[in-house]
């Protein structure tokens, strides 16, 4: 075989070699290119948070029969971000009591009164100890029986993680945002943590829960007697009443 042959044929080796790298660059920039505009798409049509929306609202008919089947007091927690946070990324699980328990009609109150409970428990506690190793009587008094009952009750109201096939714990896609509003709350919460009650009775709270992404903003409506949720295209205005 000459020189020349041989130069020609790893010409055109090389040739094809080159060419099929190119191929491989130009895929990969179209590749590149092609997520970048579905990306952008997406920001501008708020598909994140339609989807959210939509695996939120069956989150919540779930729990609501969860509750109402298992006798138990159910909530659905969220946990908002708000602005600036270091991780904006909102999160929602659910809780289950040991029993049937009711919220505070503020939530607020309730928070503050969960704090005192706390503290006289302690308090309790720490008498009953002191009674123990004092010595000063034989058997339990009134106020110890009294806060064993107390500690009982509290202990059936304790919430618990709770989840099954249709209610897991969820974190939403980065750049989602939500705001819940229940009847319990003056204003709808953009921070903090979030809660929706679903009682054993068969009925819920009154709430609209808000699934934000760029200028796109989905409503769901959830009914207090039915706990059937409706997901709008917009964002309604709060309840008066």
């Amino acid at each position: 075989m000459s020189a020349a042959a041989s130069r020609h044929r790893s010409s055109a080796r090389a040739r094809r070699g080159i060419t099929l790298i190119e191929l491989v660059v130009a895929l990969g920039i179209v590749v590149v290119l092609f997520a970048a505009v579905v990306y952008g798409v997406g920001a501008l049509t708020g598909a994140r948070a339609k989807e959210a929306s939509a695996e939120l609202a069956g989150t919540i008919r779930a729990l609501y029969d969860s509750a109402a089947l298992s006798g138990k007091t159910c909530r659905l927690v969220f946990e908002l971000p708000g602005k600036g946070a270091e991780d904006d990324e909102v999160k929602y699980h659910a809780e289950c009591a040991k029993g049937g328990v009711t919220a505070g009609a503020n939530r607020e109150d309730e928070q503050r009164s969960a704090d005192k409970k706390k503290d006289k428990r302690r308090s309790d506690e720490d008498d009953t100890r002191f009674r123990s190793l004092s010595g000063s009587d034989t058997g339990p008094s009134l106020q110890e029986l009294m806060a064993r009952e107390k500690n009982r009750v509290e202990e059936a109201a304790k919430f618990s993680t709770f989840s099954n096939e249709d209610v897991v714990e969820r974190t939403l896609p980065s750049g989602v945002a939500v705001e819940v509003w229940t009847s319990k709350l003056k204003t709808a919460a953009k921070s903090g943590v979030a809660y929706l009650y679903f009682f054993p009775q068969g009925f819920t709270e009154r709430a609209q829960i808000y699934v934000k992404q760029g200028k796109n903003v989905w409503t769901i409506t959830v009914s207090p007697l039915t706990g059937k949720t409706v997901i709008h295209a917009e964002a309604l205005e709060l309840p008066r009443s």
